[in-house]
């Protein structure tokens, strides 16, 4: 649906995209990761036919955004990082206005407007004034006004920027369903844990390179494999016991799992660090109740897409 070969482009003397490429199918949620800086969102204006790029191709639903741009904007629907709006308007006026601007035929306009009011949440606001309306509101009514001509994709930078977590909560609850019903999702975000909820795939980029890019499991099972010699990278959990930690190092040490109690060890909180996969660390809860320790919490110390993400980046900026 979205593929993205040698991009290069420069600004200038600065070359800000190096040799991107990377391929979204249909129907998935990609999320672009990466530092301020990283290209990202000259990638994105590029990919929305905003920009030109220096040099490669740029395809949507095979359509190359230099040659017919006109035919790519038909198919995707753009959301900018704080996008602007218009405020002495209601939003359904300003959904409206956009239909038009879209070309939706008159005809159909109300009735367009009215199946993006509902599939939004917007029906309580459509007589309000934007200027009204939170943050959150703000960017769904973007949301929504991306969806006015049904694009077959969607492109959206940071469209959860600055948003308090109920407003992010139901933008990714939207998000999923927008997905669900066969759209193409491409998302930039700096929210890590809340794309490792709901991509399919990522692409990593920094100082204008593309790092990694993949089905996140693929690219974890890609770096376990590439650790140097024998030693295979440590992940970590934290654990919740009845009673002293004390009672996990006693059963996990002998196993070569480092163990660190979290403030007091009789608190029963500690976070143990181990090698291997999810199957190494299902062997140790089930060392642990097999001894009769009294585990009543475990989970991940961060997220597979954090540890990905710490992993194959260097904290680099242009």
């Amino acid at each position: 649906m979205i593929r993205v070969r040698h991009l290069t482009h420069r600004y200038g003397d600065r070359e800000v995209l190096r040799d991107v490429s990377f391929h979204v199918r249909k129907g998935e949620i990609f999320g672009f990761i990466g530092p301020n800086g990283a290209g990202k969102t000259t990638t994105i204006r590029i990919m929305a036919t905003l920009m030109e790029p220096t040099s490669g191709r740029v395809e949507i639903d095979e359509v190359d955004v230099e040659v017919d741009p006109e035919a790519v904007r038909r198919r995707i629907g753009y959301m900018a990082d704080n996008p602007g709006v218009y405020e002495r308007v209601t939003v359904a006026e300003y959904l409206d206005f956009f239909a038009a601007a879209y070309r939706v035929p008159a005809s159909e306009r109300a009735s367009t407007v009215a199946a993006v009011v509902e599939l939004t949440d917007l029906g309580v606001l459509r007589d309000r004034l934007v200027a009204e309306l939170s943050k959150g509101m703000k960017q769904r009514i973007q949301l929504a006004r991306t969806l006015l001509h049904d694009p077959k994709v969607l492109i959206l930078d940071e469209p959860a920027s600055d948003l308090d977590p109920r407003a992010r909560i139901e933008m990714r609850d939207l998000l999923m369903e927008l997905r669900r019903m066969g759209k193409t999702i491409f998302l930039s975000s700096h929210i890590l844990a809340e794309l490792a909820d709901m991509c399919t795939s990522v692409g990593i980029l920094e100082k204008g390179r593309l790092v990694a890019s993949g089905p996140v499991d693929a690219i974890a099972r890609a770096i376990d494999r590439g650790a140097e010699g024998d030693a295979r990278p440590r992940r970590r959990a934290r654990l919740r016991v009845l009673g002293s930690a004390l009672m996990v190092t006693d059963v996990l040490s002998p196993r070569g799992v480092e163990v660190e109690p979290i403030g007091d060890a009789a608190n029963g909180n500690c976070v143990i660090a181990y090698e291997g996969d999810e199957t190494a660390l299902s062997e140790l809860v089930r060392a642990l109740v097999s001894s009769g320790v009294p585990l009543v919490g475990i989970e991940p110390e961060r997220n597979e897409l954090e540890r990905i993400f710490l992993e194959v980046t260097r904290g680099e900026v242009q």
